[in-house]
């Protein structure tokens, strides 16, 4: 109804009946949606939302929060851009560090305060300012032919001519290849390097192409007896429905986690996903409370048993297959001194005729 040219709302609660103006009922209803956006996180992700939906669904079920996810394949850093200060983004999540340093180079992102994440992640897979922080490592291992006998490998044994026509590798330009030859331009400078990859590139048994998977195929296959892949696919290949083409793939590989000859550590090379807060956050609180979940025990036990990834907090029991490689000691160079050389390691790729 309507009295002096002012709305009046007329709602019943049980036998009452109240009259409220219509400003005021433009405030509980602006009040009503404001909780409707309080209580989900926006989450644009270069990994296929798939991957992680398990996780995302449980702390749906912990918290009431809705998590939504955009894939956005590439062009990350130019779509939260050209959002500006409007974006739905609250966590940028991708698949490699370098793709992570691209959004807080170009100053999407915001300061994380998590004790949480600062008590669990380790050093060397945080940044020191606190802009991103590694969620679970990919190490970055060689899929060996069961025929073959052999238990033990450094990455520049990859580039013996003993091997010459048996090594089947993706692109060169693949994040996953570019970070392990930046690993090796950061150990051993740019000129040892380069003479490195010509080696590996001349024992490619077939054009560098495909996926790491295909690697696995192509043992099985007689096309190669050594492949570079990350280790979660063998959990993948290995957990695959028994009799499956991936399956199969599996079933004729095992694993050697190489390191590098002048690694201290004697370790491996990873690789991470990881993530950061937009700058412009909408769900702030929420995006908080959902990397804390993350990197809980919970959280870092489900990236370890969906997707066969490698935990970063100690201490979380892993998928039996992946149990099955023994400890994983990681290469102790920080990520950051790795990432720095990407685009050298791009350069390199190209310089040599890696893809062709």
């Amino acid at each position: 109804m309507h009295n002096g040219g002012i709305l009046i709302i007329l709602i019943t609660i049980g036998d009452t009946m109240f009259k409220l103006s219509s400003l005021f009922a433009t405030s509980i209803l602006a009040f009503t949606s404001f909780n409707a956006v309080a209580d989900e996180v926006n989450i644009y992700t270069t990994r296929e939302p798939g991957l992680i939906q398990p996780l995302l669904d449980e702390f749906t079920k912990d918290t009431g929060i809705k998590a939504n996810t955009v894939f956005v394949k590439d062009g990350l850093t130019e779509r939260v851009s050209s959002e500006g200060a409007n974006s739905p983004a609250d966590i940028l999540m991708t698949v490699d560090i370098g793709r992570l340093l691209d959004v807080v180079d170009a100053g999407l992102t915001q300061e994380i305060v998590s004790p949480a994440l600062e008590e669990h992640v380790p050093e060397a897979f945080k940044d020191p300012n606190k802009h991103w922080y590694a969620l679970s490592l990919r190490d970055r291992i060689v899929y060996v032919s069961t025929e073959l006998d052999l238990e033990e490998l450094t990455y520049e044994d990859l580039a013996d001519p003993k091997y010459q026509g048996k090594l089947c590798s993706r692109s060169g330009q693949h994040p996953y290849n570019t970070s392990l030859i930046a690993a090796k331009i950061a150990h051993d400078g740019i000129e040892s390097a380069e003479e490195w990859l010509r080696g590996v590139k001349s024992n490619l048994a077939r054009k560098a192409a495909g996926g790491d998977r295909e690697g696995a195929r192509d043992i099985l296959a007689g096309i190669c007896d050594l492949a570079i892949g990350n280790a979660y696919y063998v959990g993948r290949m290995k957990n695959a429905e028994p009799g499956s083409d991936q399956y199969q793939w599996g079933e004729a590989i095992k694993v050697i986690r190489p390191t590098f000859e002048n690694s201290k550590s004697n370790g491996t090379h990873a690789n991470i996903t990881g993530a950061a807060i937009a700058k412009n956050a909408p769900n702030l609180d929420n995006a908080l409370k959902l990397l804390d979940f993350l990197i809980s025990e919970k959280g870092q036990s489900m990236y370890a048993k969906s997707n066969y990834e490698y935990p970063v907090r100690s201490g979380v029991e892993l998928d039996p297959v992946v149990a099955s490689f023994g400890e994983l000691v990681i290469d102790d160079l920080h990520i950051l001194d790795i990432a720095k050389y990407r685009q050298e390691a791009s350069e390199l790729a190209d310089k040599v005729g890696y893809d062709q």
